[in-house]
């Protein structure tokens, strides 16, 4: 993943649309992992619809800065395929 909060931002605006797996640090040795479909950008946020069957919320939104400091780790589904 790209180094600056820029080209993080210019990378998922490339790639609406795309499905994505997201893990998430939540606390001390905990992880969760987010499967859905990357559908908007924010100046500073970017949002996940996910998938309803998998999870008890539609959407989840993350900053830019969260990539940036590895809170969340994001991989593109179609490109592991």
């Amino acid at each position: 993943m790209p180094t600056t909060l820029a080209t993080i931002k210019e990378d998922l605006e490339n790639r609406i649309g795309s499905e994505i797996m997201l893990v998430a640090q939540t606390g001390r040795k905990r992880q969760t992992e987010r499967r859905g479909i990357l559908t908007e950008t924010y100046p500073s946020v970017f949002v996940v619809d996910l998938d309803p069957n998998e999870n008890s919320f539609e959407r989840v939104s993350y900053s830019y800065s969260d990539i940036l400091t590895k809170t969340v780790e994001i991989e593109f589904l179609s490109e592991a395929v």
